[in-house]
C-alpha cells in the first residue's frame, strides 16, 4: 500500500485556517438564528398581548454570544521561532 506523503507546511497552515474560518462561520450562524429566534419570540408576545390573550414569558435560554468579525489565526513569526544568535566577541 502506498502512503500519501505528509503535507507542506503552507499546506497544513491553509488547512488549518479553513478548519478555523469553519467553526467561525458555524458559530456566526449559531449567532444569527439565536438573534432571529429572540426576535421573533418577541414578536409573538407582543402581538398576543395586543390580541389580547395572556401569555406567559418562555424560559429563559442561553444569551447569544457574537463571535466578533473572523480574525485569522497568526503564525508565530519565524525571527522569534530561531533563537537570537549571540554577539562576536573580540580579544
Amino acid at each position: 500500500m502506498a502512503k500519501l506523503p505528509a503535507p507542506s507546511p503552507e499546506a497544513a497552515a491553509k488547512a488549518a485556517e479553513a478548519k478555523d474560518k469553519a467553526a467561525w462561520t458555524a458559530k456566526a450562524g449559531a449567532y444569527q438564528l439565536c438573534k432571529s429566534q429572540e426576535k421573533t419570540a418577541e414578536r409573538y408576545q407582543a402581538d398576543a398581548s395586543k390580541a389580547g390573550r395572556d401569555v406567559k414569558p418562555g424560559a429563559a435560554g442561553a444569551a447569544c454570544t457574537d463571535p466578533g468579525p473572523y480574525v485569522p489565526p497568526t503564525a508565530a513569526p519565524a525571527a522569534a521561532a530561531t533563537p537570537a544568535s549571540a554577539p562576536d566577541k573580540k580579544s
